[in-house]
């Protein structure tokens, strides 16, 4: 993969020019996109900034999120050709720190779940995962170093654990969600692609200009209370490998790691998450569903046809359960500093099994707000195992600075 931190301080020391870097990105793409189909556009006349400190770094950008000079179609046919006036605002926050926007990466329809044409890059016979399909191939294959994605159930960090890549969903509005196609606008969440941790702190260093993310070292000796969030089902084997990996390896470099059993309200906002994400989808794809039903991809068409009868009384009382949720959360967070549980169920399906894999490890985390990150563990079968990090909501700093803890554990591990 490509580092934006290595990239950086390679440009900073004049070792790099920044329209070689772009170049090095452009190369990338053209040697493997045939392989993992992790672009729907490649803007092939995209050249490097002359300032900022994003400046000849390459950004792909997840095909629901506005862009000026790209259309954006959204992963469907009701969309095609779709070009928007302006630039979200998120892209904007790169392009004014110097990034170089190179393409659209590949999004299952609305942010959903019918598969995408991409492949995994470490096995083009398995899925990248969903829905920033594109955007966690493109890093995993090494074709650029940072993009963009979203998650509303799990589609930031599954992705990430499948194609090995650092990802982080940051605290809920960390990153504005203005000019993103919204599927559901209590969780719809913009996150970030990278090499690893690092690079996911200078992405958002630069982006926010907030100065928590500058200096982020890795965590000294962190207090990480271990989740396996029985109440989401079994996980398969591979999944249960990486997670003992990953606390060895912390314990081994001077973490305290302990179980943790979440409280019971915690486990019921797990339950009702599809009920809030359904019943703002209904209102968020309220015209597509009415004027062009036909027309939407059938895993999304079948999931609104059978959601459509949710009541506003089952909606409001599921936001009630969500706010339980999060005070009894943040109660937790007073006893240990970081949580660890699964990054997805197991590898990344077979690509003839027509799934993206499966959101029930990342759902809770998505409707409670809280930063979380993927960390690379191992590969079984040839295919990557992460787990991820979550700390207390808005202390993304945290959440960075143990997952970077953990990336250098295991590295000596």
């Amino acid at each position: 993969m490509i580092s934006l931190a290595d990239l950086q301080r390679r440009i900073e020391a004049g070792e790099l020019s920044t329209d070689a870097a772009i170049a090095q990105s452009h190369a990338a793409i053209e040697a493997k996109e045939k392989d993992v189909h992790a672009f729907v556009r490649h803007d092939k006349s995209a050249r490097a900034q002359g300032s900022g400190p994003l400046r000849g770094i390459a950004v792909g950008i997840k095909d629901i999120i506005d862009t000026a000079n790209m259309p954006t179609e959204m992963g469907s046919e009701i969309y095609r050709g779709w070009q928007p006036r302006a630039d979200a605002p998120v892209v904007m926050m790169l392009k004014r720190a110097g990034a170089t926007i190179i393409g659209k990466t590949t999004t299952t329809a609305f942010a959903s779940r019918d598969p995408t044409p991409t492949r995994n890059p470490h096995n083009t016979g398995h899925s990248p995962g969903g829905s920033s399909s594109g955007s966690a191939a493109a890093v995993g294959a090494g074709m650029i170093p940072l993009a963009l994605g979203t998650q509303t159930g799990g589609s930031v960090i599954r992705p990430a654990a499948y194609c090995g890549t650092a990802a982080i969903k940051p605290s809920f509005r960390m990153l504005p969600t203005v000019g993103v196609k919204c599927y559901s606008w209590a969780l719809d969440t913009v996150g970030l692609f990278g090499a690893r941790a690092e690079d996911l702190a200078r992405g958002l260093l630069a982006m926010t200009g907030r100065t928590e993310f500058s200096g982020i070292a890795p965590a000294k000796s962190p207090r990480i209370g271990v989740v396996r969030q029985e109440f989401a089902g079994a996980v398969e084997p591979a999944a249960e490998e990486g997670l003992l990996a990953a606390i060895k390896a912390a314990e081994r470099a001077g973490a305290s790691v302990k179980a943790v059993d979440l409280p019971e309200a915690v486990q019921e906002a797990w339950r009702i998450h599809p009920i809030i994400q359904d019943f703002e989808a209904h209102r968020a794809l309220a015209w597509e569903f009415s004027e062009r039903h036909d027309e939407i991809a059938p895993m999304l068409r079948a999931s609104l046809d059978a959601t459509v009868g949710l009541t506003p009384k089952e909606y409001d009382e599921a936001r009630r359960i969500s706010r339980r949720g999060r005070r009894e959360l943040g109660e937790l967070f007073e006893g240990v500093d970081v949580l660890l549980t699964y990054s997805a169920p197991g590898t990344a399906p077979a690509k003839e099994l027509a799934s993206t894999g499966d959101p029930r490890y990342n759902r809770l985390w998505t409707l409670m707000g809280n930063p979380c990150v993927n960390v690379p563990v191992l590969k079984v079968g040839g295919l990557p195992i992460g787990v991820q990090v979550i700390a207390r909501f808005g202390n993304d700093p945290l959440a960075l600075a143990a997952a970077w803890f953990l990336e250098d554990a295991l590295a000596r591990a």
